[in-house]
């Protein structure tokens, strides 16, 4: 399908964490799959996490001075109205610039502004929910736009039913596609064939809570003859890296995540709405540790989809120190429920969520 004016032009915008940023670049590629010679330009937040990702998958990004409001008492404060009136203003230049097809939104704060000026100026938009609990710039936008793609049942309570489309959340091609053997997977880790192998994954900064928790415990789970693949983050890495041993593999940082998944037996994760849509698709027993520390205890809402369907094990951060590793050993010791756990999360799988999405986008061009 193309164009008989001019290549079509696509706006992102978003950011802040990677569980926006990396959906938006999923979308981009597909859309750049489908129409080869599509402009696509990217919109993000000054200082955020999208100004240095989204240029390192090779997509130009402008970013606005837009910043959200602190939960403690800050001078920052403000300034918010006056960094959101600037943004509005860079936001309606740029569209009137760029003459975007569509605008897409995928959380964030950025994308705000820019979605609000696209709707005014008549240009079709669409925004991703990656989460369970509706964040903040979404909800603002719904009555806006023309279509809202989610990853969970139920976000009729957050958004219009009319526009709602469950398309899940897009998720990288080598995770969707795990083709390598296990064996060849545990061998790239230099761990053994003969021992069940737990994988622990606390986001790519780490869980404080995660690693204490498996750091005090750790003997107890080698001398019951498991071994470990170990994700600390870079900020835990060096005080841990000293377990490092021939059943214990500490990493700071796991590139090769379709190996780590492939070598797994058991996953401990936090519940990330990017982490859930990843182990759904890989279909290993998992427990899941939500974090705390984000808006609206958005994680523990992830985890609960997952838990209410008998499809994960919750931990709750709170009492991991104490319950996390005997939760752990119990799974590893009951196959019964590993079979069971890890057939119910595949029916959750959504693996063509990118697909998905952009059929909506380009429902939008057809319009």
């Amino acid at each position: 399908m193309k164009s008989s004016h001019r290549p079509y032009r696509f706006i992102i915008s978003g950011g802040g964490t990677g569980g926006h940023i990396y959906p938006a670049i999923a979308i981009a590629n597909e859309l750049q799959n489908r129409f080869s010679d599509a402009e696509i330009k990217f919109v993000g937040a000054l200082g955020r996490m999208e100004m240095e990702k989204v240029p390192k998958a090779g997509y130009e990004i402008i970013g606005l001075p837009i910043a959200g409001i602190q939960r403690r008492f800050t001078f920052k404060n403000l300034l918010v109205p006056f960094k959101l009136i600037k943004s509005l203003m860079m936001a309606k230049k740029l569209i009137k610039k760029f003459k975007p097809d569509v605008a897409i939104g995928v959380g964030g704060y950025a994308s705000g502004p820019l979605l609000r000026v696209a709707e005014k100026a008549g240009v079709p938009s669409l925004i991703q929910e990656q989460n369970s609990f509706a964040g903040l710039t979404n909800k603002l936008l719904a009555k806006e736009v023309a279509k809202i793609c989610v990853a969970y049942e139920g976000m009729e309570a957050y958004f219009p039913k009319e526009k709602i489309t469950l398309t899940g959340n897009p998720v990288r091609k080598d995770i969707s596609d795990i083709t390598i053997p296990k064996a060849d997977a545990l061998n790239h880790f230099g761990l053994s064939a003969e021992k069940k192998t737990i994988l622990i994954i606390g986001g790519s900064l780490g869980a404080r809570t995660i690693n204490e928790s498996i750091q005090i415990s750790i003997d107890k789970i080698t001398n019951a003859g498991y071994q470990l693949l170990w994700q600390t983050g870079a900020y835990y890495y060096e005080s841990l890296k000293g377990l490092n041993s021939e059943v214990v593999v500490v990493k700071d940082f796991i590139y090769e995540m379709d190996k780590a998944y492939a070598a797994a037996d058991v996953v401990v994760s936090r519940a990330g709405a990017l982490s859930v849509s990843e182990l759904c698709l890989v279909g290993k027993p998992i427990i899941l540790v939500p974090s705390p520390n984000v808006s609206e205890d958005h994680q523990t809402k992830n985890a609960m989809a997952l838990v209410n369907k008998n499809a994960a094990i919750l931990v709750k951060d709170s009492e991991a120190k104490e319950g996390l590793v005997n939760a752990l050993l119990d799974l590893l010791q009951d196959n019964k429920r590993q079979t069971e756990l890890s057939e119910n999360i595949k029916h959750l799988a959504k693996p063509n969520a990118t697909n998905d999405i952009v059929n909506e986008i380009e429902k939008l061009l057809k319009k």
